[in-house]
């Protein structure tokens, strides 16, 4: 009898695992800074109106992948226009000259973590070079406006 109820123990033990797999338990929240490589090679030239316009509108922002779509807005970002989309992205979300530690390169720089940004297919190692050398040259916007940080004058 007393391994009958260790079994039984043991079989929900399992079963509550595999029920808490499937829910998708909280994850690890992603780290502050990550290593990046600077002198990768960017798909393009990394200025902010090629960013939108190659990987930000098409991969974020468009009504079929609606994350940060006018209607979507996850995380209270919207990609819906550039201006939208820039100063989203300087709310907090880069430190110019610093990639490593900008919310926006630890997520899109961080393939298979559950908290890769976009979710399911990473963008490819060329255009997070592109994200990167961005931020590492500054986070201009697409008239030379610089990215400001949170509470800091424009």
């Amino acid at each position: 009898m007393y391994d009958r109820w260790k079994l039984n123990r043991l079989s929900s033990f399992v079963v509550a695992g595999a029920i808490a797999g499937v829910a998708g338990c909280p994850a690890d929240p992603p780290p502050s800074c990550i290593s990046v490589d600077t002198s990768c090679a960017p798909l393009y030239a990394p200025t902010f109106d090629n960013i939108y316009t190659m990987t930000l509108r098409d991969t974020c922002g468009s009504q079929r992948a609606s994350c940060h779509s006018a209607v979507g807005r996850q995380g209270g970002m919207s990609f819906e226009d550039e201006p939208h989309a820039f100063d989203a992205l300087r709310a907090g979300r880069v430190v110019p000259g610093n990639p490593g530690c900008s919310k926006l390169i630890v997520r899109t720089d961080s393939p298979g973590a559950s908290y890769q940004m976009p979710p399911g297919d990473p963008l490819s190692e060329a255009e997070r070079c592109v994200l990167i050398q961005w931020v590492q040259a500054g986070a201009l916007g697409g008239s030379g406006q610089a990215a400001s940080q949170p509470g800091s004058a424009r």
